[in-house]
């Protein structure tokens, strides 16, 4: 479905609340990630929380060591304050996805065992959009099962297992040079959940999203499956994003059971869009934190209209 206009949405937690602020040093921060990165903070304090940095830089390609200390400086100066990640540390590290290669080796044998995903060697656009959140109007297309064996089928799953990098280089975890790595979707079945600013939500399997990448072939796992297990591995109990990734929670929720992990709470945040109503991208670089810092322009200023304290009921 679509997504309605926001509501309000409570929803009640046994674990000690634990959100996150997960940018992509693909570019520089602009206001639509400060928007909504301060709604993630105002409702961790809300709930008396954590709030975690993790840097989301499996996309080594595009992301620069130059966006990375932009980040952190921009963040500090809007005031964005983290208990957790890669500049101090955790329980829970490390909080570079660069630096995750075992966990998602972990996870991504686990569904090949299990048989929840299948080789392909279909659509290099497709494994390069796989690394990235998709955004409004960038969604993938449905797959149409070229590759995708009878249920039945044995591909040999367990053969070439994948082994950890020792050096963060890509080509070690390959599986092949041609191959990359789909979940199969339970087509036909409803994926529903709860947003907690955009009320109830379901798509269908099969039919508003299909079977999707999780592994490419050059070792890396794709967006999809390294925030399932990130956000798992470090406990976080509500994920707050931009409302352009409403679909991929479906996809997420399904990797999540697979994996047989407690899904979190979700809350999608409407996006901030320019004068011409397109959505925020990093190349607009006048919304940039850092342009509308050399301005002279005050965070208190920028945070003034935003009422996102009230954006949603606070978990209890």
């Amino acid at each position: 479905m679509n997504a309605a206009e926001p509501s309000r949405f409570t929803f009640h937690v046994s674990r000690p609340y634990r959100g996150r602020l997960a940018p992509s040093p693909t570019g520089l921060l602009h206001l639509g990630h400060a928007r909504t990165f301060w709604t993630a903070q105002q409702r961790a304090l809300s709930c008396g929380g954590t709030l975690i940095l993790r840097n989301e830089d499996l996309d080594q390609a595009r992301c620069k060591t130059q966006f990375v200390s932009a980040m952190f400086e921009d963040l500090r100066w809007f005031g964005f304050q983290w208990k957790e990640g890669p500049d101090c540390g955790g329980p829970f590290g490390p909080y570079c996805q660069s630096k995750r290669g075992e966990f998602y080796i972990a996870a991504f044998e686990k569904l090949r065992a299990s048989g929840a995903v299948y080789p392909c060697t279909c659509s290099r656009l497709d494994v390069l959009r796989a690394l990235q959140a998709p955004h409004v109007g960038e969604d993938e297309p449905i797959y149409p099962g070229t590759c995708r064996p009878a249920v039945s089928s044995d591909f040999n799953v367990q053969s070439s297992k994948l082994e950890p990098a020792q050096d963060g280089r890509r080509d070690r975890n390959k599986l092949s040079p041609r191959i990359n790595w789909r979940f199969r979707v339970p087509d036909g079945e409803p994926i529903s959940f709860g947003d907690g600013s955009y009320g109830p939500q379901e798509f269908i399997a099969g039919r508003g999203f299909g079977d999707f990448i999780v592994w490419r072939h050059d070792g890396l796992p794709s967006y999809q499956l390294a925030v399932v297990v990130d956000d798992a591995a470090m406990q976080i109990t509500e994920v707050v994003r931009g409302q352009d990734l409403l679909k991929s929670t479906a996809r997420q929720i399904l990797v999540y059971r697979a994996l047989g992990l407690t899904r979190p709470n979700f809350y999608h945040c409407p996006l901030v869009t320019d004068e011409s109503g397109q959505r925020l991208a990093k190349r607009s670089d006048s919304l940039s934190l850092r342009a509308l810092r050399a301005k002279g322009i005050e965070p208190e200023i920028l945070r003034k209209s935003w009422n996102v304290v009230d954006s949603g009921s606070a978990l209890q």
